[in-house]
């Protein structure tokens, strides 16, 4: 039996009320789920990302939609109207000759356009921060103010001296050979150039497949450029060479767009070969770094000294990992532990009444007296709006419940008995609101929750007064 008469005490469940969520009910242990996002999203260098970063390529690709246009369109018109004429005529290898030169082609061109060219990684604040501490202890430097560190190391290679250059773009000293490319924004592991024509860069990833390319290319021009010349011929020996332009147009088209562009391919080739034959970069080749005429004692310390061997080591050597890990997933920041509060919750002064609402314990399911139904005269009802109180520290939730009140209040005010089994809290659990004046009916550790409206009707406004006096001890 409760304290002061009344009828058994009825069980009743208790629930934890988080305060910082923003349902009154909501468990603080369930957190809000936040999708891994994958390291190309935040890439810092100038690309673009395709299928779930798989593809990467550089945001200039205008020039490489041209060459994809130039090479199936001038492919296209030759399978179309030269293959069928010269198949009969001469023999069926040529259209299957000219398939595995395109798709070759082609596969080669995508190979070097979508994947990784040889990106390093820029360097995390801590590591640069590191380095630059280490900078400033080989040279000797006391003073705390800001230095930069200097442009250049130097490191012996097959007894050639080569110079590091540091990036202040990457924060890191870049390996031998590499370069930052200014339309990427990326320091690429040796770097040869930034090709426009496959819309990415050349580096050490994909050199292979770029001297694949543009050989099979100059192939593929060479041989629809002689069979479009063949196949006018032939039809010039039937017709006349008017006849024949007439009846197959597209032959013009192509040998144009062949004549124009074998040269510049051709040569291309000619020039990586020897590249590739010196075990040299273009960017190298371009600044003279291993000329002769920098001195007698300047060599090139990478060539093997065989042409064979340089050209194996380009193209049949293995291919290395990418560094960036463009597909990996974010690590994401270890949460910082909330500061003890012994069980109660510091609110500011400059708490919204979002939250305020949110840390009054309420009942969903229950309904509760409105301003209307207990507003007194001369003091501000229990629905009035919180801005109107002022805010100030919280009123610790009370130790010591008052029993005897409790037991007035429910035989004045008595609960239904189809309520039975709704959750309350403990006053130990009940929060209290925050800016809460002390001494204010609202203040009360215990929120009340009166059932039964039919029963409302009836009170009296002494009872009512006497109530919010009962409550407020």
């Amino acid at each position: 039996m409760p304290p002061g008469g009344g009828g058994p005490m009825k069980d009743c469940e208790y629930s934890q009320i988080s305060t910082h969520s923003s349902s009154p009910m909501e468990s603080p242990h369930k957190k809000k789920k936040i999708a891994a996002r994958r390291k190309w999203e935040v890439f810092p260098g100038r690309n673009k990302f395709f299928c779930n970063g798989r593809i990467m390529m550089a945001r200039q690709t205008g020039v490489f939609y041209l060459t994809l246009i130039l090479i199936l369109v001038t492919s296209g018109l030759f399978f179309a109207f030269d293959c069928p004429y010269l198949a009969v005529k001469i023999t069926p290898a040529i259209p299957v000759v000219g398939g595995i030169l395109f798709f070759f082609v082609m596969g080669t061109l995508l190979r070097t356009s979508f994947s990784d060219p040889g990106v390093l990684p820029r360097a995390t604040p801590d590591e640069a921060a590191d380095l630059e501490r280490q900078i400033d202890i080989a040279n000797g430097a006391s003073s705390g103010g800001y230095r930069p560190p200097p442009r250049t190391k130097e490191v012996i290679i097959n007894g050639q001296t080569v110079k590091l250059k540091y990036c202040f773009t990457c924060k890191i000293f870049r390996p031998p050979r590499a370069s930052h490319c200014s339309l990427c924004d990326n320091c690429v592991e040796r770097f040869d150039h930034h090709c426009p024509w496959v819309g990415n860069c050349v580096g050490k990833r994909n050199y292979r497949f770029f001297y694949m390319f543009i050989l099979s290319l100059s192939f593929l021009t060479v041989f629809i450029f002689a069979f479009v010349i063949t196949h006018v011929i032939l039809r010039s020996q039937q017709a006349g060479f008017l006849n024949a332009l007439k009846d197959s147009p597209a032959s013009v088209l192509e040998a144009v767009v062949c004549f124009f562009s074998v040269w510049s391919i051709v040569g291309l080739s000619g020039f990586h070969t020897y590249l590739i034959s010196s075990n040299q970069t273009t960017n190298e080749d371009i600044k003279g770094s291993w000329s002769n005429k920098r001195g007698k004692e300047n060599y090139n310390p990478y060539s093997y000294g065989n042409i064979f061997t340089n050209c194996c080591v380009a193209l049949c050597g293995p291919i290395s990992p990418s560094l960036i890990d463009r597909r990996g997933y974010i690590q994401p920041d270890t949460p910082q532990p909330a500061a003890p509060s012994n069980g109660m919750a510091a609110y500011g002064a400059t708490q919204s009444q979002s939250d305020m609402a949110a840390a009054t314990p309420l009942l969903q399911s229950e309904p509760s007296l409105t301003s209307d139904e207990l507003h007194l005269p001369g003091k501000p009802g229990l629905g009035t709006p919180c801005a109107s109180l002022t805010l100030g520290q919280p009123t610790p939730p009370s130790s010591m419940p008052n029993l005897a009140a409790e037991a007035t209040l429910t035989d004045i005010l008595p609960l239904k008995e189809e309520h039975v089994g709704h959750q309350f809290l403990t006053p130990e659990e009940a929060p209290s609101p925050p800016g809460m004046l002390v001494g204010s009916p609202l203040s009360h550790s215990r929120t009340v929750h009166v059932l039964g409206l039919a029963s409302q009707d009836s009170l009296h406004e002494d009872s009512v007064r006497g109530l919010v006096k009962l409550s407020s001890v």
